[in-house]
């Protein structure tokens, strides 16, 4: 059963040319489905297996076109291999990376830094946004950015390829979009990702309000994606690397002083992989 019962209601998006949806996939994935406003045409940005955004569609009277992939993980690229094994994808339009197109199936618009995309009466740029993974693209348009696993609601994503100073390149990137561009990541991690980020700065306002709204969401079955740049600003710790009080506190935990901000973002993504925060009790959050 998927974290969320109750996804987020569809936003427009491009001055209204796209119409977002969000669609739960497997346990805690997210598929996002840009919709033309006047054609009814849809572009599913990645996805674990096709079923979730092919019913979503036929529910809805919409026509899926179009694939967008950020990487090429299994449960990103699993939609592009469920539309195969259907016979679908051969009519697809599919958009990735070009560094990556032997391991995007059914590729047929590769793309990279810079490049720009049209989905329906919308243009998107294309930012190369690596940590995660080498060849991770972001796809940001006017009011929204679908950045897959490297900015998560609350954290960021894993460092497999890394290395750090990438992924802190990445998220500083990212930080400097619109405060009210809408973040739509690729997973529902938020509540985990918040619990870290109070475990290391408890004296944050806004992270406790966010804390706060967000539980009660959850609670509900509700999904807590998409945030929105200037709330990651102001809560997200690794788009915070600069804060005093957080340092503080990574520096304690780590033994040690730390640095640049590039140095403070490694070490406090080291300090998330160390997992210990799990162990915090749900009476020392801000939830009264």
């Amino acid at each position: 059963m998927h974290v969320v019962t109750r996804p987020s209601e569809p936003f427009r998006i491009a001055g209204g040319a796209l119409e977002v949806h969000c669609v739960p996939a497997a346990r805690d994935n997210l598929v996002w489905l840009l919709v033309c406003a006047k054609s009814g045409e849809a572009a599913a940005v990645d996805g674990p297996s096709a079923e979730e955004a092919l019913a979503w569609c036929e529910a809805r009277g919409l026509r899926l076109t179009t694939l967008l992939n950020t990487h090429t993980h299994g449960d990103h690229i699993g939609i592009n291999l469920g539309l195969q094994e259907r016979g679908l994808l051969q009519s697809m339009r599919v958009i990735g990376a070009a560094s990556r197109a032997s391991e995007i199936p059914g590729l047929t618009q590769p793309v990279g830094e810079g490049d720009t995309i049209r989905i329906g009466g919308a243009e998107a740029q294309v930012w190369l946004t690596e940590g995660h993974i080498d060849g991770h693209l972001s796809y940001v348009f006017d009011g929204a950015v679908f950045c897959g696993d490297t900015l998560f609601t609350g954290g960021c994503g894993y460092l497999f390829d890394g290395p750090p100073e990438a992924m802190f390149r990445s998220l500083r990137r990212l930080s400097t979009l619109p405060p009210e561009t809408r973040v739509c990541c690729a997973h529902e991690y938020t509540q985990d990702n918040l619990r870290f980020a109070w475990s290391i700065e408890p004296g944050n306002p806004a992270l406790a309000e966010r804390i706060r709204r967000v539980w009660a969401t959850r609670s509900r079955g509700g999904c807590a994606v998409p945030s929105t740049i200037g709330e990651e600003r102001a809560t997200n710790p690794f788009l915070r690397t600069a804060a005093s009080g957080l340092r503080a506190a990574v520096e304690a935990a780590v033994g040690h002083s730390i640095v640049g901000e590039a140095d403070m973002f490694a070490a406090t993504r080291a300090l998330k992989d160390r997992k210990l925060y799990r162990s915090l009790d749900e009476g020392r959050l801000p939830l009264g």
